[in-house]
């Protein structure tokens, strides 16, 4: 029996994608993850996919930034209110129909492919950096 390195999740968001080009350390260091508190949620009716609009706060160097997420299937806009999320913020802002999304809000794929949000297990520092 083959083992391969890399297989798609089953139902997952990156089925029946082809495996990711092989990365380099300086690839991953040019992404700037950080973990933020949302202090803030709109619903966004205007979105194609069910979704809400979010503003974090990632501390003083940073600031509050808006991100659209299609995170309704597990999340209420009470029950995202003071969470921690982690989030890229040195990609360029996309406009989503009226709003404007500053950073990309990260999550993963459950077992349906609703977005389980990512976050630390622990309170950290908002502005602090994935590494």
């Amino acid at each position: 029996m083959r083992v391969r390195a890399w297989q798609p999740v089953p139902g997952g968001h990156d089925a029946g994608m082809n495996p990711p080009a092989p990365a380099a350390p300086e690839d991953f260091e040019r992404i700037d993850i950080r973990v933020g508190t949302v202090t803030d949620v709109q619903p966004f009716p205007e979105a194609r996919k069910p979704a809400l609009k979010l503003w974090i706060d990632f501390g003083p160097g940073i600031g509050i930034k808006r991100s659209s997420a299609q995170v309704t299937s597990h999340y209420s806009p009470a029950a995202l209110i003071g969470r921690q999320v982690c989030a890229v913020v040195n990609f360029a802002p996309r406009q989503i129909g009226p709003f404007r999304s500053e950073v990309l809000t990260l999550g993963m794929p459950d077992a349906d492919g609703g977005v389980v949000l990512i976050r630390p297990d622990q309170a950290v520092p908002d502005g602090g950096r994935l590494f």
